[in-house]
């Protein structure tokens, strides 16, 4: 191709030669027209924008995209800027000696640059960027440059290092080689040019450090090296560059401090170090930056409170702090920032109320606020809030409406309570709404609707209640809906099947319930809609998206039918079922009455669950009580035995008889020589329980332990087995479980020996206690406190407790609660679920609905299902299942109807006579029904628990009267 545009040029001056020789009427041929002949012959001209271009003429001056000089006619100028061109440059620009600017941005040439374009001797700007040219720049390049002022070379495929002949453009002012896959490190001559006004090498793979010799760049007024892979210190030279307005390093490996002369860029407007390895105290000196408009140091490691000083930077429009370890709240100060636009905090450490001087109030605080600021300035202007993954608590405030030009708006992470405020729907322009993962409780204001420009909604795993609104309808835009992990009932609103730009639908695990509207399935462009872990019921609807949904975004709702649950739909269906408590009247308490009656009682889902579950537990005991019958005898010789004797015969390795056995205290010598006869004393009996009975007796050393006779003897593992089990219980301690002291093992005859608890069960305290005396509301948090302390060190330590109930939880002499009985099931084989279920789960009400499933696996969420009953007795002083006059009453079925009927302050128990924190008892019972969720993926761990009762605790606690 070269030898081609040679022989080309060589006939044209041929031409000119000879036409001059003849004397021809047709003036010479232009220097400047042969170029660009030859130089539109390398290129395709798909859009015909070239077609003036004809060699006939004498001069290119009235051809499009070229200036010339006016009183040379020689070509100044060529701007193909956007023409469409592709194809390669050719050597004929060479000829344009003339040439001042060449411009041939934003269209599709190949190949590389072979040329050397900057010896041409006027050229002094070139600009090539947005083309696809590649290849390595000619190290010779830039070998002639004197003239060269501006080049930009954005926006292309070329590679390799810089080449060091840049260094010698002693005239550059501009420098723009961005979006590129250059190399290596910039030539060391490069921080010379001290003429550079703008630089800007951004995204490319450049490496090596930033020399603090950049103070000799003293013309700098922009400044972008960011997306490489700069290393180092931060160039401290930097804050010498006084005429700096834009300066970006973000995207780099760039560490250390940033240095006080910072302070010294009072022009600087832009500031981003975003993406970097910057530390320390984030700089109080900041606010005499007062010019800046964007400030960006996200993804760094800055410590610290941010400075009062960020107020005085008043022209601030977008303020960006996000991923570091920032620690307090957003000063007050920074109500003078009245021009801010955009604001991010995200996943920081800060904490606190939500800054007033964001949303407003009409509060005592404001008023200070005025006082102080001469005005109180809000953010009227604000579009883009981020406050996600903080520590931020209390409520959103009701004066949010006041930012009226908000877009986006994410507060999730945090741990604010409260309901959302009904303002929200004022907000007009708001695109996106995020208050997912938070302690959120109440309804879905129905004026949510107001915000009808929404287009993402986020509100999952709160601790929501009520229906979702039909107001959704106003949202025509909307194409994300996530409400999954909350306590939301009722149906799906026929509305959501209207909301034609919907893609992504969440309502999972809550309680919703009805049947899902047919119309979903015309939803053009759904991609995901998870429903599973409801309460729905009917069929899906059929087409569409519908077709292809997967099973598991509708599992968990038994009573849906259709082809993605494998389940035909009946035609007709099944009557509730009723029964008539009144129907027996020798009924034992606890018992569910046999026979139906003619007064029907609809039952809920819990009533039905134990209702199956007292059949269980017949069966069990039943069962078990058949196995027991064999061992009777064996078992009461050895007791006899036991009882009588005034000391043991204690054998250090395995008993092979019924009246010698091997007794082991983990700590100090076993002596029962004195108290040995009380033992299995009748009188001495303290309780009986799902695994036997419980005796106290006194040691030799004074010290009273309690004795429990297993009574499922011919269901213990083998000695191994269970001695190997009882040593890992034997280790667990902890300020909140009865420990277990040792342990004694005949063939016929096993005792676990526990510390003896003097305070009694705290069954008896709620149900049995006299009148005059009852647990205040100091007390009975405590000892919800302390049993979830109890059930999150179990688990820590792999081990399920299965039978929570308030029997097994005793009080000591101080009122703190200690949890027994745990881990017994540890000592039995395998059992069939059935007769496990109806020995450890004696008392009706605490069990999980799984331990009545063979196809669910137990799992510590049992014990979680299980503390949140025993959380709402404690509160409302009921007993999980209670059988009236003409009716059945599950506690959690009870509860819940106050919680949505906006009435749970009336289930506290009487006792306390209003003397209780409501807002705190309210709160209480609401994470207990979030934990008797019939979904056991749907209960939070034992952690989460502690971590919000934490959060529910009041700073003002023990004030009330401690009863």
């Amino acid at each position: 191709m070269q030898k081609i545009e040679e022989m080309l040029i060589s006939l044209l001056a041929s031409l000119v030669f000879v036409s001059q020789c003849v004397g021809s009427l047709n003036p010479p041929l232009n220097d400047d027209v042969v170029g660009l002949i030859v130089f539109k012959a390398d290129i395709q001209d798909s859009k015909g924008t070239l077609s003036s271009w004809n060699q006939d003429d004498d001069t290119p001056c009235n051809w499009v995209a070229v200036k010339c000089d006016p009183r040379s006619n020689r070509v100044t100028e060529l701007n193909l800027d956007g023409f469409s061109l592709s194809g390669q440059i050719g050597r004929g620009l060479l000829q344009l000696q003339f040439l001042y600017k060449l411009s041939l941005a934003r269209n599709n040439l190949t190949g590389s640059i072979s040329l050397s374009l900057a010896w041409l001797e006027h050229l002094s700007i070139i600009d090539l960027s947005e083309n696809s040219l590649s290849g390595p720049i000619p190290d010779d390049f830039f070998k002639q440059c004197g003239s060269l002022r501006s080049i930009s070379l954005a926006k292309n495929k070329f590679s390799g290092k810089i080449p060091a002949s840049l260094s010698s453009c002693t005239t550059l002012g501009s420098v723009n080689f961005s979006s590129n896959q250059f190399s290596g490190s910039l030539p060391a001559g490069f921080w010379s040019l001290s003429g550079l006004r703008s630089l800007d090498l951004s995204d490319n793979l450049l490496e090596g450090e930033i020399p603090t010799g950049i103070e000799a760049l003293n013309n700098l007024r922009a400044i972008n090296l960011s997306k490489n892979k700069f290393g180092g210190g931060f160039p401290k030279g930097i804050g010498s560059c006084l005429l700096l307005r834009s300066i970006d390093l973000s995207d780099n490996s760039i560490s250390g401090y940033l240095p006080d002369a910072m302070q010294k860029l009072s022009l600087c407007n832009y500031l981003s170090l975003s993406n970097n390895l910057l530390a320390g105290e984030f700089p109080s000196w900041i606010g005499e930056m007062k010019r800046l408009e964007t400030l960006d140091l996200s993804g760094n490691r800055f410590s610290g409170l941010v400075p009062n000083s960020i107020g005085n930077i008043q022209s601030l429009k977008v303020l960006n702090l996000s991923s570091n370890g920032l620690t307090g709240n957003l000063p007050e100060s920074m109500a003078n920032c009245g021009n801010l636009l955009a604001l991010d905090f995200s996943r920081n450490s800060m904490g606190g109320d939500l800054p007033l001087w964001i949303f407003g109030s009409g509060g005592e605080k404001v008023a200070r606020l005025e006082n102080k600021l001469g005005s109180f300035n809000s953010v009227p202007k604000l579009q883009i809030l981020d406050l996600s993954d903080n520590e931020f608590t209390g409520k959103i405030s009701s004066s949010i409406e006041i930012m009226n030009s908000l877009q986006f708006l994410n507060l999730s992470g945090n741990s604010l309570v409260g309901p959302i405020p009904v303002t929200i729907g004022e907000l007009k322009e708001l695109h996106v709404l995020d208050l997912s993962y938070n302690l959120l409780n109440g309804s879905i204001p129905l004026e949510i609707g107001g915000a009808f420009s929404l287009k993402e909604l986020r509100l999952e795993r709160n601790l929501l209640i009520g229906q979702i609104p039909s107001s959704v309808a106003n949202w025509s835009s909307l194409t994300i809906l996530i409400l999954s992990h909350n306590n939301l009932t009722g149906p799906i609103p026929t509305a959501v099947a209207k909301l034609t730009s919907l893609q992504d639908v969440d309502l999972s695990f809550n309680s919703l319930s009805g049947g899902l509207p047919k119309q979903l399935a015309n939803l053009p462009n759904l991609s995901s809609f998870n429903i599973s872990h409801n309460q729905l019921q009917g069929e899906l609807p059929a087409g569409g998206f519908f077709n292809t949904i997967s099973p598991f975004s509708v599992i968990g709702n038994p009573s849906l039918c259709g082809a993605a649950v494998n389940k035909s739909c009946p035609a007709v269906l099944p009557k509730p079922i009723v029964l008539n408590p009144n129907s027996s009247s020798d009924s034992a308490p606890g018992l569910i009455p046999e026979t139906l009656g003619h007064k029907r009682i609809i039952l809920s889902v819990s009533a039905l669950i134990a209702i199956g579950a007292a059949a269980v537990i017949v069966v069990g005991v039943i069962t078990i009580t058949v196995l027991n019958l064999h061992v009777r005898s064996s078992t009461s010789r050895s007791a006899a035995a036991l009882s009588l004797s005034t000391g043991y015969e204690f054998s250090h390795s395995p008993a092979t008889d019924a009246n010698s056995g091997k007794l082991v205290m983990f700590s100090g010598e076993p002596d029962f020589s004195t108290g040995a006869h009380a033992l299995l004393n009748k009188d001495c009996e303290l309780g009986r329980g799902g695994f036997g009975a419980v005796y106290q007796t006194v040691l030799q050393d004074g010290h009273s332990v309690a004795i429990k006779k297993l009574t499922v003897s011919s269901l213990v593992k083998s000695q191994e087995d269970f001695e190997r089990e009882v040593k890992k219980l034997g280790k667990v301690r902890h300020q909140n479980l009865v420990a277990l002291e040792g342990y004694y093992w005949t063939p016929s005859l096993q005792l676990l020996i526990y510390e003896f608890v003097s305070g009694g069960s705290l069954y008896k305290h709620l149900h049995e206690g006299p009148r005059g005396h009852f647990l205040s509301w100091n007390e009975r948090f405590n000892i919800i406190l302390g049993t979830a302390k109890s059930l999150a060190h179990l688990h820590h330590s792999n081990i399920i407790h299965y039978n929570i109930k308030s029997s097994n939880v005793l009080l000591d002499s101080s009122g703190e609660p200690k949890v027994g009985d745990f881990g017994l099931a540890r000592l039995l084989p395998m059992l069939d679920c059935y007769i496990l279920s109806s020995k450890i789960q004696s008392a009706l009400g605490y069990m999980a609905p799984e331990f009545a499933c063979r196809t669910v696996k137990i799992t510590e969420k049992c014990d979680v299902y299980g503390f949140g009953v025993l959380v709402l007795e404690i509160v409302t002083g009921k007993r999980p299942v209670e059988y009236m006059e003409d009716d059945v009453v599950v506690l959690c079925d009870m509860v819940r109807g106050a919680l949505e009927e906006g009435r749970m302050e009336e289930c506290v128990d009487e006792s306390l006579q209003g003397n209780f924190p409501a807002d705190e008892a309210v709160r209480v019972m609401k994470l207990g029904l979030i934990c008797t969720s019939q979904v056991p993926s749907n209960r939070p761990d034992m952690g989460e628990v502690l971590n919000i009762l934490e959060l529910i605790r009041c700073p003002s606690e023990g004030q009330e009267d401690s009863g």
